[in-house]
C-alpha cells in the first residue's frame, strides 16, 4: 500500500518509471524524487520525513519478475493521469487503495475506519464549509475530508491555476494523525494533489501536545470520523477537539448511533458545547456498526435545548461483488441534494425527531406495532392447549415426524394422495 502510494506521488513529480527497469532501480528513481519533491515542505515539517522512512524500509520476497514490475509501471501511469485529470473530484485516493488492499481486514490496528466518499461529500455541505474555511480532522487517517474538502474548496476558489487554489493548499486544510504508517499514507495522498502537507502532524489527538497544536491553528470548520472503540480514545478526542477550537465553530463527527449515550462522557461534552443535529446514516454504511452524523457548535452550552434528528434510510449504493457498496445507478446525489435540503430547513421528512438532550442523545428508531398473524395465533392456542393436557410440545413434535417419515406409507395416484401411518394393529387414512 506504501509503495504504491509513493510510487504514485513519484510519478505526480515526474519520477522516471518506464518499463524494462529492474526492481531497484525503479524503487530508487521513487526514493529520490520523494526526497526533491519534500524538501521544500520539510523546512515547515520535518515530520514528512516519516513518509521516505517508512518507504525505505520496505523490503519485497521477491524482485526479479519483470513482467510483474512491467505491469505496475503501466498501472501507476495510467492511474496517476486519472487522479491528475480534471475529472478527479476529491476522491480519497489512497483510502480507495487501503480498502482494496485490506478488503478482508475490518480496519487498522489503530482502529481507523475509513470513510466513503459519498459520506464526506454529505457532510462538507452539512456544516456549510466553503473556499474561505480552515478544516481541521484530527483523526485524519489516510486523508479522506482533506482531499473531498480541498477538491471542494479549490472549485469554489474558481480552479487550480487561481492565487486561492494555492492559498488553500498551503494554508486552509490541516490533519492529525497518529498511527505512523497511515500518517505517511496521508502525506502520500496530499502529495498526490501536491498541497497540504506541511499541514499534517503525527500526533496523539488524546494528548496534550495536541490540544496545543489544535488551538494554534485558525480552524474554522471540523469534519471527524474518530476511531470509533474507547480503547481508542474516541470521546477523548472529541472532546479536545471542541474544547480547543475557537467558539461557535461548526464540527461535525460520525459516531456510533449510541456512543453519546453508552459513554458517561456523551453527556458531558453538553456542558461545553452545543448538540445541534444528529443525522442517523443508513445501517450498511459501516459493516458491523450502526452510526450518525453527530454536529456540534463548539463552546456554546445546551442548556437543555432540543436537538434535531432525522434518519437517511437509504444512500442509493448497492454491494458489488468484490468490490465493496457503490452507487452503480447514480442515485446518491439527488439523494444528498435532498437531505441537505431536509436538514437546512428542519422539515420535509416524516423520519424528523426533535430529541430532548435530558432523555436522549442519539436517534430513537419508532418500535414497532404490535401485530400477530392467524397462523401465529393458532399456534400459540395449540401450545396453549398441550400445555394444559401435560403434552411435551418438542417430544410431541419430534414423534409426529418420526411417524410421518418411517411409520408412512405413502401412494400417488393420478386422482388422489394418500399417506397410512401404522399404529400398533391400527391402520389410519388421512
Amino acid at each position: 500500500m506504501i509503495f504504491t502510494a509513493c510510487a504514485l506521488v513519484g510519478k505526480r513529480f515526474d519520477a522516471l518509471l518506464v518499463k524494462g527497469m529492474n526492481f531497484t532501480v525503479m524503487k530508487n528513481s521513487i526514493l529520490s524524487t520523494l526526497a526533491k519533491s519534500l524538501e521544500e515542505s520539510r523546512k515547515q515539517n520535518l515530520k514528512l520525513d516519516i513518509l521516505i522512512e517508512v518507504y525505505a524500509e520496505i523490503k519485497m520476497n521477491n524482485t526479479a519478475n519483470q513482467e510483474a514490475i512491467d505491469n505496475f509501471i503501466e498501472n501507476i501511469t495510467e492511474i496517476s493521469e486519472c487522479v491528475n485529470s480534471d475529472y478527479w473530484n476529491g476522491e480519497d485516493v489512497m483510502g480507495i487503495f487501503f480498502n482494496e488492499f485490506n478488503r478482508f481486514k475490518k480496519k487498522s490496528e489503530s482502529g481507523q475506519v475509513f470513510t466513503p466518499d459519498h459520506i464526506t461529500s454529505f457532510m462538507y455541505r452539512l456544516i456549510n464549509v466553503d473556499y474561505h474555511d480552515k478544516v481541521l480532522d484530527a483523526a485524519c487517517g489516510s486523508g479522506a475530508f482533506l482531499v473531498k474538502s480541498m477538491c471542494n474548496m479549490i472549485k469554489e476558489a474558481g480552479g487550480r491555476k487561481t492565487k486561492e487554489a494555492r492559498n488553500i493548499q498551503e494554508t486552509q486544510l490541516y490533519g492529525i494523525e497518529f498511527d505512523r504508517e497511515i500518517f505517511a499514507l496521508a502525506c502520500a495522498n496530499m502529495l498526490i494533489h501536491l498541497d497540504g502537507k506541511t499541514n499534517l502532524a503525527q500526533l496523539d489527538s488524546r494528548s496534550q501536545e495536541a490540544c496545543d497544536w489544535i488551538k494554534s491553528k485558525p480552524i474554522t470548520k471540523v469534519l471527524m470520523n474518530p476511531p470509533f472503540e474507547s480503547k481508542y480514545g474516541c470521546l477523548t478526542i472529541v472532546d479536545n477537539v471542541l474544547r480547543n477550537v475557537a467558539k461557535h465553530t461548526l464540527c461535525a463527527f460520525i459516531l456510533p448511533d449510541k456512543k453519546l449515550e453508552k459513554d458517561k462522557r456523551g453527556s458531558k461534552l453538553l456542558k461545553h458545547s452545543k448538540l445541534l443535529k444528529i443525522i442517523k446514516l443508513p445501517e450498511k454504511t459501516f459493516e458491523g456498526v450502526t452510526t450518525s452524523i453527530f454536529i456540534f457548535e463548539a463552546g456554546v452550552k445546551q442548556n437543555d435545548e432540543e436537538i434535531f434528528a432525522c434518519y437517511i434510510k437509504d444512500d442509493g449504493l448497492e454491494t458489488v461483488k468484490n468490490q465493496g457498496r457503490q452507487d452503480i445507478k447514480d442515485r446518491w446525489q439527488a439523494i444528498e441534494d435532498e437531505w441537505v435540503r431536509v436538514i437546512r430547513k428542519h422539515s420535509g421528512s416524516d423520519t424528523i425527531q426533535w430529541i430532548k438532550p435530558s432523555e436522549h442523545l442519539s436517534y430513537q428508531m419508532p418500535e414497532k406495532e404490535f401485530e400477530i398473524s392467524e397462523e401465529d395465533f393458532m399456534k400459540t392456542m395449540m401450545d396453549y392447549v398441550m400445555f394444559q393436557q401435560g403434552i411435551d410440545v418438542k417430544e410431541f413434535g419430534e414423534t409426529l415426524i418420526r411417524k410421518v417419515l418411517y411409520d408412512s406409507e405413502v401412494t400417488n395416484s393420478a386422482d388422489d394422495i394418500s399417506i397410512r401411518i401404522e399404529r400398533g394393529n391400527d391402520e389410519t387414512e388421512n
